[in-house]
């Protein structure tokens, strides 16, 4: 298993790992497929100020993780949001705790105060992950999105650095 920074190449291969999600999982509120294209396009604009990796085993991605701006307030400019997303069929091998392990160290060196994880609810999984890297639930939002013709929860999970 080898984590490392996203290369453009990267793209197509996180694509199709997002595009799962949005497709078929309320895991993400987006609801429209993106393209490679858009993809380098958002990873560009993030990584104006964060990392964002990928997790490779045997040359193919098998992960990613990334950091963004929480808030555009000036005063927030230590806290950021994380997220990691894995290919659907290869959760629970250990890729996402690597992803978060290597991000929170490099968001470290950057300044970073607090990170929050922004949780879909229900998403045992990724509860699971976050409480395993030290965060701790501060919030729980009823029914702010919809997506597939069901109102859905969001959970907020904080870690101080």
């Amino acid at each position: 298993m080898l984590v490392r920074p996203y290369t453009p190449s990267d793209a197509a291969a996180i694509c199709d790992i997002y595009n799962h999600y949005i497709e078929h999982t309320v895991i993400t509120f987006e609801e429209v497929p993106l393209t490679a294209a858009q993809m380098q396009e958002r990873v560009a604009a993030y990584t104006q100020l964060y990392p964002w990796l990928v997790c490779e085993n045997e040359g193919k991605v098998l992960g990613y993780a990334y950091a963004s701006k929480w808030k555009e307030r000036i005063a927030y400019k230590h806290t950021a949001e994380i997220t990691v997303y894995l290919k659907h069929d290869t959760t629970q091998k250990g890729y996402g705790s690597a992803l978060y392990s290597e991000l929170i160290a490099q968001l470290k060196t950057k300044g970073c105060h607090v990170l929050l994880g922004c949780i879909a609810i229900p998403n045992e999984a990724s509860v699971r992950l976050h409480e395993r890297m030290g965060f701790e639930k501060v919030a729980h939002f009823a029914e702010v999105g919809r997506k597939f013709d069901r109102w859905l929860d969001v959970g907020y999970w904080q870690k101080t650095l």
